[in-house]
């Protein structure tokens, strides 16, 4: 029997990768004999370049950046052949600020340009770049000024790197902007459809959670209209009218206009890296999983981008609990449902015995598939 387990992180309690784990020693003490394929998927944030380095031959190669509010940050990414592997909650991610000092005007997505710099001076053809659990609102400004463009106030001299400075911009100049660039093919994993401003933009959707005050967030989004308006004017693109372009604070936008970049959902990005469907003509069974499965996982979620590849071979989704409106995951290739959880309580408590309820799910889960292919 050759078994894929593709599972996301379930949030708070297991990585990806310790799922499989956990998953493998089950299929070993029921199945000595089966073959097991794990494939950790992640969602961009904080653990993607890991998650991608425990799929793929590759290296990791450590680098100091700039962190969201200037300070020096320990980080780096990975490497596969001439493919790099970037996340940019490892440089201007919001865990790295305080939460007393978290403010969308003075963050910066400067670290994350240096990383892109890193890559390509080792000789990177492609780049994915996971954009999850930032700290900044700046469009991706402070990335392109690290990879060289210059953003000019209307006496010719630069702006500060900061969302709070977007309005300042007179001129963009991208004279110095990197020339790889241009033959460097940019995927960037964004699980979001955000526009770049508006009521559902970068700016009132995410801006909160980082600290911005209702003040504050106007400044930000008067100054993202204008910097819209100037990346139309450069580029001859809308980037309100490119799903994800409000991802990352505008990151997501800033990576298409000054980079050339790709918007891609997470689970494609990763099905894709590890050649899924080639890998999926053989399997006789397939694992995939996520922290909640619910009616909103129809939407992008891991499970459901698994199964819509998976070639009508059986998909249990083994998941941490469920959720409202969850069976209609029956409807898009999911064959059974398995949680971990099984009662009533709090997550405290479920954090606490997450081990054994691991252990426990996952031995009910292989007495019924050896119930299941016995009978066949």
């Amino acid at each position: 029997m050759k078994v894929i387990i593709a599972p996301d992180s379930f949030k708070g309690t297991f990585s990806s990768k310790e799922i499989i784990e956990y998953l493998r020693k089950g299929f070993s003490q029921y199945f000595p004999d089966a073959e097991i394929v794990g494939i950790p998927i992640a969602d961009g944030g904080e653990g993607t370049v890991e998650a991608i380095l425990a799929s793929v031959k590759g290296i990791y190669l450590k680098a100091v950046t700039q962190g969201p509010l200037g300070q020096p940050v320990h980080n780096g990414f990975g490497m596969s052949g001439e493919t790099g592997f970037i996340e940019m909650a490892s440089t201007s991610g919001i865990t790295l600020v305080d939460k007393s000092a978290r403010n969308p005007l003075y963050t910066s997505t400067y670290g994350t340009g240096e990383l892109i710099k890193h890559a390509l001076d080792q000789g990177v053809k492609k780049i994915l770049i996971g954009i999850g659990g930032s700290a900044t609102n700046d469009g991706g400004m402070g990335m392109a000024m690290a990879l060289g463009a210059k953003f000019l106030d209307h006496k010719g001299s630069e702006v500060g790197i900061g969302g709070i400075d977007l309005g300042k911009i007179h001129e963009i100049d991208l004279s110095g902007l990197d020339p790889r660039l241009k033959s460097t093919d940019i995927q960037v994993i964004c699980d979001v459809s955000n526009p770049l401003c508006g009521p559902e933009g970068a700016t009132f959707t995410y801006g909160p959670q980082k600290g911005g005050k209702d003040w504050e967030l106007q400044a930000l989004e008067a100054g993202m209209r204008h910097y819209h308006h100037l990346i139309e004017k450069e580029f001859h693109i809308s980037l309100n009218d490119i799903p994800g372009s409000g991802a990352a604070g505008g990151l997501g936008g800033g990576l298409v206009a000054f980079c050339g970049a790709k918007l891609k959902k997470g689970i494609e990005a990763m099905l894709d890296l590890v050649d899924y469907d080639q890998l999926v003509k053989d399997v006789d069974l397939i694992i995939t999983g996520e922290g909640q499965l619910d009616g909103q996982s129809l939407y992008g979620k891991v499970p459901v981008g698994v199964a819509a590849r998976s070639q009508n071979k059986p998909v249990i989704a083994f998941v941490g609990g469920c959720g409202y409106g969850y069976d209609a995951v029956y409807s898009y290739g999911i064959d059974a449902v398995f949680p971990v959880v099984d009662r009533l309580m709090s997550f405290e408590d479920m954090v606490l015995e997450k081990e054994k309820m691991m252990t426990d799910s996952i031995d009910r889960l292989m007495r019924f598939l050896k119930l299941s292919i016995g009978s066949c």
